[in-house]
């Protein structure tokens, strides 16, 4: 009978990425630049979620963002307009992106003096799960109008994130979503996982949120690792 090999190209391909990422996350260290990896399903308030992000930190911090769509430059333009350092990566029809990319991103803001940096991620709940980019810190939002059942239906990213951030808050009078369900499933996916109620129409739960991501920056980028 012949032999032959079995490759699996998928382990592989992850292995290799989390090789990469972790040397860039080191190199990001050493830079002090803290990378914020967003990720979520499309239509969940993301983008307005980092707007509203931005606009409350940028007196305190210097944020670049690196937009990643499949196409077009809508949320690049949106976020420009808030004094954040932007740039824009296309990937070419993929539904996630990997450390190489979210590096060309980092390069393409041409600023290493930035003291954050945020990666909005394909509107995806699958693949992103699945890849490391390099980041300190990763979130997921899960908008009120898509349910509470999505942490049954996708556990991979549930329990991939550190954080999960519940937007569209103001609107649960209109759909029915179980605040306290969704905290279990999750908890119960991830028991360490931080958990932040928000609204970016409203405000509520901003500042919250945003005091807690800006103590996280300040811890990374002046720990004693970094020092040489």
């Amino acid at each position: 009978m012949d032999t032959f090999r079995v490759i699996e190209i998928q382990k592989r391909v992850y292995e290799n990425n989390n090789l990469n990422a972790e040397i860039f996350r080191n190199e990001l260290k050493q830079n002090r630049t803290f990378l914020l990896n967003v990720m979520s399903s499309p239509g969940s308030g993301k983008t307005s979620f980092l707007v509203e992000t931005i606009q409350r930190l940028k007196s305190q911090l210097k944020i670049g963002v690196i937009e990643a769509d499949i196409d077009s430059d809508v949320d690049a333009t949106t976020i420009a307009k808030t004094g954040a350092k932007v740039t824009q990566l296309h990937n070419g029809g993929m539904c996630h992106i990997d450390a190489g990319m979210s590096r060309i991103g980092w390069e393409g803001l041409d600023d290493k003096d930035l003291d954050l940096v945020i990666v909005e991620n394909i509107g995806n709940l699958i693949c992103p799960a699945g890849y490391d980019l390099g980041e300190a810190l990763s979130i997921m939002i899960l908008s009120v109008p898509e349910g509470d059942d999505k942490p049954l239906k996708y556990p991979k990213m549930f329990s991939h994130v550190d954080v999960l951030i519940i937007s569209k808050i103001d609107a649960t009078s209109i759909f029915h979503f179980d605040f306290k369900a969704v905290e279990e499933r999750v908890k119960s996916l991830n028991p360490e996982i931080k958990i932040f109620l928000t609204s970016a129409r409203t405000g509520e739960g901003m500042d919250e949120w945003c005091s807690f991501l800006s103590e996280e920056v300040m811890k990374w980028n002046e720990s004693e690792e970094v020092k040489q």
